[in-house]
């Protein structure tokens, strides 16, 4: 039977600055690296003499990794050692990053992205489990939880940024080569980290783990390939793959005495809070933002450094709102916060409404303040509820399922959005008339999340 997290005494878990500075860092260099080609796709894409298809590729890689293996590497952590993971995805994220860094064409190049972004699932689901494991629940662990999901919205400011610059000064490879050599610094900051891993540990659990990983990476390539027709036979046979796999999990999962993931957290509000908003926020927030940048560059015409900069007024503000959460009442429930959140991404995006070829800039700002502002608020009660929601035992795993959800989510959304904004064509006016559509779908969609978010008692 699953319980839910019980206070532990505060000598048992003190914290200590490595044990959320370097998850801290860790966090930050994912997410700058899963942004990195936002900027620069069309550097990247001349360099690997990518075509359409597989610039779509080019961009959405990284994600099948990182859905793949959240819960994964959650789960094995958990069970054999939180450092040890990690560890082992610093390595990793080093050499696949040095791989993208040499790649001669776009496959190897992609291979290496999806590489990272297992890598990257390491670093993510491990660096939460060992915040949470480090510092007891209450103000402190509320405190680091929050600087946590902090991370999230400046690495995806400071990514795009980096990379941009990179490639002026140096070539889009630039960026890659950086991100291997800050790997082999993370992990040696890692090795003065304590290992921890659950007081009881469970049995692998071999058949979940390949049913669920290739299950979410079927999925997420059908999402990804569909974008170049949805009814491919390939496209439509990677759905049902992703089907049959996902519902053979369910079916291990449910007969298992220690299973994986206990399928009845889901009948818990704090699980499905964690869960089902980190989904939302991918759907709604991270789609559309996602494609933002390039969209600014082809309708108003701003370089790569320019877009990014502007981007940056959501993701710098994220990071900032993330920061200030842990000065709200703590008696406020988690599901009302993160509702407050989605709501405001939702008018953000409405405020944004109205992007033409001929307006400004300075037009998108307001909007992007507002859902930065929401986009934090978020961020910090999914990362809160990410360990809450799971036994003390399992953070990592809630860590991992949180965050697969996440990655799912915006895996979806960069495919509707992008479907949506090029479906009445590629010039600037048709653009900017299908990137205002996809706008208000988010909006709508983020509305409806924030809904069901405050509905929910947990």
């Amino acid at each position: 039977m699953t319980t839910l997290a019980r206070p532990r005494p505060a000598h048992r878990a003190p914290g200590s600055t490595a044990a959320l500075a370097v998850p801290a860092a860790a966090t930050l260099l994912a997410l700058m690296n899963y942004t990195a080609p936002m900027a620069v796709l069309a550097d990247t894409a001349h360099g690997l003499h990518a075509g359409a298809t597989a610039q779509i590729w080019l961009m959405s890689s990284i994600s099948l990794g990182l859905a793949a293996a959240l819960l994964a590497v959650g789960s094995l952590a958990d069970d054999h050692g939180r450092k040890r993971v990690f560890l082992i995805g610093a390595g990793v994220l080093a050499a696949s990053s040095a791989a993208c860094a040499v790649a001669p064409n776009a496959g190897v190049f992609v291979a290496g992205r999806i590489v990272q972004g297992a890598a990257s699932a390491a670093l993510l689901a491990t660096g939460l489990g060992i915040v949470a494991t480090s510092f007891a629940p209450g103000p402190r662990r509320t405190h680091a939880t929050g600087i946590w999901g902090a991370m999230l919205g400046l690495g995806i400011a400071l990514g795009p940024i980096a990379s941009a610059g990179l490639t002026e000064a140096g070539g889009w490879r630039l960026w890659y080569w950086t991100a291997a050599l800050a790997s082999v610094a993370l992990g040696g900051a890692a090795l003065v980290l304590d290992e921890s891993r659950a007081a009881r540990p469970r049995g692998l659990d071999l058949p979940g783990l390949a049913a669920m990983s290739l299950g979410v990476g079927a999925l997420v390539a059908a999402i990804t390939w569909g974008r170049t027709g949805w009814t491919r036979p390939a496209v439509l046979a990677l759905f049902a793959a992703a089907a049959v796999l996902l519902a053979a999990f369910t079916a291990i999962e449910a007969r298992r005495r220690e299973p994986m993931l206990d399928l009845g957290l889901f009948r818990r509000p704090a699980f499905l809070l964690s869960v089902g908003g980190a989904l939302v926020t991918g759907l709604a927030v991270i789609g559309v933002m996602s494609y933002l940048a390039t969209i600014m560059a082809l309708v108003l015409g701003l370089s790569p450094v320019a877009a990014a900069l502007v981007l940056a007024i959501w993701s710098g503000l994220s990071f900032v709102a993330a920061l200030q959460a842990r000065r709200l009442p703590a008696r406020r429930p988690a599901g009302r916060l993160l509702g407050a959140g989605l709501a405001l991404s939702a008018a953000g995006e409405l405020a944004m409404l109205g992007l033409a070829p001929d307006g400004h800039w300075w037009r998108l700002a307001p909007g992007l303040a507002v859902a930065g502002i929401g986009s934090g608020l978020a961020n910090a009660m999914l990362a809160r509820l990410a360990v809450e929601s799971v036994p003390a035992d399992r953070a990592s795993m809630g860590s991992g399922a949180n965050n697969t959800a996440r990655y799912v989510g915006a895996s979806v959304g960069v495919a509707i959005v992008g479907a949506i904004a090029t479906g009445s064509g590629g010039g600037a006016s048709a653009l900017a008339h299908g990137t205002n559509v996809a706008l208000l779908v988010s909006a709508v969609v983020a509305l409806i999340g924030a809904a069901l978010a405050m509905a929910v008692r947990a």
